[in-house]
C-alpha cells in the first residue's frame, strides 16, 4: 500500500513540475522572458507561489526543466547499453533511442533555445546543467570502458558528445528550412567522431 501511495505521490509531483515547465515555456514564448514572473507561471499552472518554490528556484529552472529531463533520459539509456559496445557507439545509440521515443521536439523548444542565447540568466543556468550532465556522463563513460574515474579519454568523449548535442540543437533551432533534429544532431556527431587533419 505504501509503495502505491509513494508512486502516486511521485506522479503528482512530476505532473506539477511538468505543468510549471509548460506554463513557463508558453508564457516566455508569448510575452518574452523579462515580462514573465514566477507568480504568473504559478497562476498559469494552477498552483501557489509557494508550491512553485518547492519545485524550482526560479523561472529559468522551470523553463529548462524539459532539457534536464531529456538529458537524464539520455544518461539512463547510455548506462543501460550493453558492455560490448564502444562508448561512442553506445552514446549514439542512446541518443537515437531517446529521439525515437520523444519524436521531433516541440517547436517551442527552438524558441527556448533562442531565449537561452538571448538571456544571460537562462544561458548561465543552461550551461550549469550541461556541465553537471557532462561530468555525470564522463563518469558513466569511464565505468563503461573500465577506465579510472575522470580519465582524460572519458572526460574528452563526454565533452565531445555534449558539444555535438549543443551544436545539433542550435543548428536545428536556427534551421531555415527546418530539418529533423535527430538528422541535424547525427551530422554533428559524425563530424565530431571524424579525425581532423
Amino acid at each position: 500500500m505504501e509503495t502505491t501511495a509513494g508512486g502516486l505521490r511521485e506522479r503528482k509531483k512530476e505532473a506539477t513540475r511538468t505543468a510549471l515547465h509548460e506554463a513557463a515555456m508558453r508564457l516566455a514564448v508569448e510575452h518574452g522572458l523579462d515580462a514573465v514572473t514566477v507568480e504568473a507561471i504559478a497562476d498559469a499552472a494552477g498552483v501557489s507561489r509557494r508550491t512553485f518554490s518547492n519545485y524550482f528556484d526560479g523561472k529559468e529552472d522551470a523553463l529548462l526543466y524539459g532539457d534536464e529531463q531529456r538529458m537524464r533520459g539520455l544518461l539512463d539509456r547510455f548506462a543501460a547499453r550493453p558492455p560490448g559496445e564502444t562508448s561512442w557507439a553506445a552514446l549514439r545509440a542512446a541518443f537515437h533511442d531517446l529521439s525515437g521515443e520523444i519524436g521531433e521536439p516541440d517547436p517551442r523548444w527552438a524558441a527556448q533555445t533562442r531565449l537561452a542565447r538571448a538571456h544571460p540568466s537562462v544561458l548561465a543556468r543552461q550551461l550549469s546543467h550541461y556541465a553537471t550532465s557532462e561530468r555525470a556522463l564522463a563518469d558513466l563513460v569511464a565505468d563503461h570502458d573500465g577506465l579510472p574515474p575522470r580519465s582524460t579519454r572519458a572526460v574528452v568523449m563526454a565533452g565531445a558528445f555534449m558539444t555535438a548535442l549543443r551544436i545539433g540543437a542550435l543548428t536545428w533551432a536556427e534551421g531555415d528550412p527546418p530539418r529533423p533534429m535527430a538528422e541535424v544532431t547525427d551530422e554533428a556527431l559524425t563530424e565530431m567522431a571524424a579525425r581532423f587533419v
